[in-house]
């Protein structure tokens, strides 16, 4: 399988705030990360179903570094009318680092939904220092429409939890530009960082904890479950959205 960004057979014909950021997602990775393979089940990978008489496509993909056990982005379609982005960057579980997470939901061409942070992995829920002043340091462009988070979101998400709904073209191109420099902080912190096998226990409970609290998501769970039956879902939820680390 080769590492290279990849034409997207769906982003195409997405929105184009889910096209820029699949691209911009994936161009960060290439540009400071040694990207090796993510081998999902062979049927996971690529899937087709049918969404109340309309075609879903989900497309998803992986792969892992020396600090990162899995890189995922999902994106989806269902029809012509709902295009949907899902990244999610796990650490290894002997790494310190944060969960990159971010998603984009629009509808009708409209952003319902769009939400970027980076969740820490310790016991306090505090980013490190390195992390906070270089987020602090980012701009923190206003919304006219920010969200509240979702009740089981609550303990998982950061201070710095961007989570709106971008009412004109100049608020997605600042959601943009947002979550690409959440990323390359990200990536940038990353490399630097070096292993803890000490604290190996405390960063594994903690990344049980964000996947079983997201595998909550009663939206994401309802509409797989419409389109390919509870058993499936389950399946997908626990093995390509929020697989939980065996370390």
């Amino acid at each position: 399988m080769s590492t290279s960004v990849i034409a997207s057979s769906i982003r195409q014909h997405q929105h184009p705030l889910v096209r820029q950021l699949a691209e911009g997602i994936e161009a960060i990775w290439q540009q400071h990360l040694v990207l090796t393979p993510y081998y999902l089940p062979e049927d996971l990978g690529y899937v087709e179903g049918k969404l109340e008489g309309e075609k879903l496509v989900i497309e998803n993909r992986c792969y892992q570094t020396p600090q990162f056990r899995k890189l995922h982005l999902e994106l989806a379609r269902i029809g012509k009318n709902l295009d949907i982005l899902h990244c999610v960057m796990f650490p290894r579980p002997e790494y310190g680092l944060p969960i990159f997470g971010c998603d984009i939901v629009s509808g009708r061409g409209q952003v319902s939904a769009a939400i970027v942070d980076l969740s820490a992995m310790t016991e306090t829920g505090q980013l490190n220092d390195a992390y906070t002043a270089s987020l602090n340091a980012l701009d923190k462009p206003p919304y006219g429409q920010p969200r509240d988070l979702p009740d089981w979101g609550q303990k998982i998400f950061s201070d710095f939890c961007c989570f709106v709904k971008p009412t004109t073209p100049a608020e997605e191109q600042q959601f943009l530009n947002q979550a690409q420099a959440y990323l390359s902080v990200h990536v940038q912190q990353a490399v630097t960082q070096a292993p803890e096998p000490e604290r190996l226990d405390e960063f594994t409970a903690r990344q049980h904890y964000y996947c079983r609290q997201q595998q909550q998501n009663d939206k994401t769970r309802r509409v797989l479950e419409k389109a390919f039956g509870s058993q499936w879902a389950e399946r997908y939820m626990t093995t390509v959205l929020f697989d939980l680390p065996t370390g």
